[in-house]
């Protein structure tokens, strides 16, 4: 299903995806591996937002929470990262079955 040359030649691009998850959609238009993990990096940006107006919104409780969600946005990222870095097609945890761009 991937190529192991895409893989390869684009897990720079797949690691970025998880910074900025557009610029492997512009530079590596033709790589399934990076659109993969730009789609969890979009997924991943998304539900960080949800997550951060959600618990802001909710008084205490949510102010309580807020820190914690964000690092566990933080650990999602660095593990999608991780699973770049080392060829991997894995989606995250809780929310890599999601899929954004097709």
């Amino acid at each position: 299903m991937y190529d192991s040359s895409d893989i390869q030649s684009n897990k720079g691009m797949a690691i970025i995806a998880y910074i900025l998850f557009f610029i492997p959609l512009i530079v590596a238009k033709d790589s399934k591996f990076a659109w993969y993990h730009a789609n969890q990096g979009l997924t991943l940006l998304v539900s960080a937002v949800i997550v951060n107006v959600v618990l802001g919104i909710i008084p205490f409780i949510g102010w309580i929470l807020l820190p914690l969600a964000n690092l566990a946005v933080f650990v999602l990222a660095i593990l999608g990262i991780v699973a770049a870095a080392q060829g991997q097609v894995k989606p995250l945890p809780f929310i890599g079955g999601y899929t954004l761009l097709k």
